[in-house]
């Protein structure tokens, strides 16, 4: 039988709250570009990603290791760094965050047909090996600088959020940046529009689980993880 402690709870509603800002804050910020007619900026668009995670880690790290991202939590559970039962709870908690975000969006904007949500401009093909590099990118650095499969200390931050907002900067006029399917699947599910949504769903997760083995060849030859913390659920 299936039993929640206090411990688990604490962290499926981090993940709720976290993802929940991350989409509110940087889905927002298309929102709002749109509606200003461009006052946020595609460079200010890219900053809000990258500053609301940065945030979120420093807030929600020691919590739940503020994954935030569906493929981030596929990746840690492929690294042998999350266990098995906390995945499926975790990428329900971080879908319903998103799903919040966009709804609370919509009300907000009611005129607003996308809600921020991703479109590849161009080629399926060229948004998806887009997609599929940028989280093995992200994923990479996320495992170089946490602990166990937590996203926390004093650089764990700075570096994720610079990462983000670096590839949304290069990257988000053509796939959209996306790296992350609950970012992707909930304005998609609120403005019920879901063309091109598949790519932004298994491409992230391929790249953050491909993410793993090149982690383990750079830091570790003999594929055994010998920097990850034992204690997974720490």
């Amino acid at each position: 039988m299936l039993q929640l402690t206090r411990q688990d709870i604490r962290k499926y509603a981090a993940e709720v709250f976290g993802t929940f800002a991350l989409v509110f804050a940087g889905t927002g910020a298309i929102v709002i570009n749109e509606v200003s007619h461009g006052a946020v900026t595609h460079v200010g668009i890219s900053l809000t990603f990258g500053l609301i995670v940065l945030s979120m880690i420093y807030a929600l790290g020691d919590v739940s290791g503020c994954h935030l991202n569906p493929a981030v939590t596929l990746g840690f559970y492929a690294s042998g760094r999350l266990e098995k039962r906390l995945v499926a709870p975790y990428l329900l908690s971080q879908c319903l965050g998103a799903i919040l975000a966009s709804a609370t969006l919509r009300g907000m904007f009611p005129a607003n047909e996308s809600l921020g949500m991703t479109l590849p401009d161009g080629g399926a093909v060229q948004s998806f090996v887009l997609e599929f590099i940028l989280t093995l990118i992200l994923m990479f650095v996320i495992l170089s600088v946490s602990t166990g499969s937590k996203e926390k200390g004093m650089l764990a931050g700075v570096a994720v959020g610079s990462v983000i907002g670096l590839e949304a900067l290069f990257a988000g006029p053509i796939s959209g940046a996306s790296m992350n399917p609950a970012r992707s699947l909930a304005p998609a599910i609120i403005a019920w529009r879901f063309e091109s949504l598949w790519l932004y769903l298994l491409a992230p997760a391929l790249g953050a689980c491909c993410s793993v083995f090149i982690f383990r060849l750079v830091h570790d030859p003999n594929g055994t993880g010998a920097n990850m913390n034992t204690e997974v659920d720490a």
